[in-house]
C-alpha cells in the first residue's frame, strides 16, 4: 500500500511541478520542491528526504531551497531536540496568489464594462439594422461568472485568514 501511495505522491509532484513551473516562472527543480512540500504537508519536508526522493545533489536541493525561501513561497520551522528544517508552505504564498487572480479578473470585468458600454452606445446611436446590433448576452454572462468567482475565493482568502482550515 505504500508503494502505490508514494507513487501516487511522485506522480502529482510531477504534474504540479509542471503546473507551478509555468504558474510561478520557477526552475523545474524548485517547482518540484515546491510541489513535493504542498504534498508533503503540515509535517514538512526535510532536506535529506528532498535529496533522496527527488533525485538532485545537495547542492541544487539547497540553492532552490533558498531561492524559494528569498520568494516567500515557504517557511521552515525546527523541532525541539532535533537539528533538521523542516519546510512547509507560506501561507502567505496561497494569499498573494488569490489577491493576484482577484485583481487579474477586477481588470478583466472592468475591460468588460468598457467593452459592453461601447457596444451599447454604437448599437443605440450608429446601427439602425436589428441584425447588425451587438449581442450584449457574452458580456452581461460573463461579468456575472467574474462577479460569483471573485465572490467565491473571497470567500476563500477570508477563511485562511481567520484559519478556519491549515493548508
Amino acid at each position: 500500500m505504500e508503494v502505490n501511495i508514494c507513487k501516487e505522491k511522485m506522480a502529482l509532484v510531477e504534474k504540479l511541478g509542471v503546473h507551478l513551473e509555468k504558474r510561478e516562472q520557477l526552475a523545474p527543480v524548485a517547482a518540484r520542491i515546491l510541489s513535493y512540500i504542498i504534498l508533503t504537508g503540515k509535517s514538512g519536508a526535510t532536506f535529506e528526504d528532498m535529496v533522496h526522493i527527488l533525485c538532485a545533489s545537495k547542492s541544487t536541493i539547497s540553492t532552490h531551497l533558498n531561492h524559494l525561501q528569498d520568494l516567500n513561497k515557504i517557511v521552515y520551522f525546527t523541532k525541539t531536540g532535533d537539528r533538521k528544517k523542516y519546510f512547509v508552505i507560506n501561507r502567505d504564498m496561497v494569499l498573494q496568489h488569490i489577491d493576484t487572480m482577484i485583481e487579474e479578473w477586477r481588470e478583466v470585468k472592468e475591460l468588460h464594462l468598457e467593452i459592453k458600454a461601447y457596444k451599447e452606445t454604437i448599437n443605440t446611436h450608429k446601427v439602425k439594422n436589428e441584425d447588425e446590433k451587438f449581442d450584449l448576452n457574452f458580456h452581461n454572462d460573463y461579468i456575472k461568472f467574474i462577479d460569483g468567482a471573485t465572490a467565491s475565493i473571497e470567500e476563500l482568502r477570508a477563511k485562511l485568514i481567520n484559519n478556519s482550515f491549515k493548508i
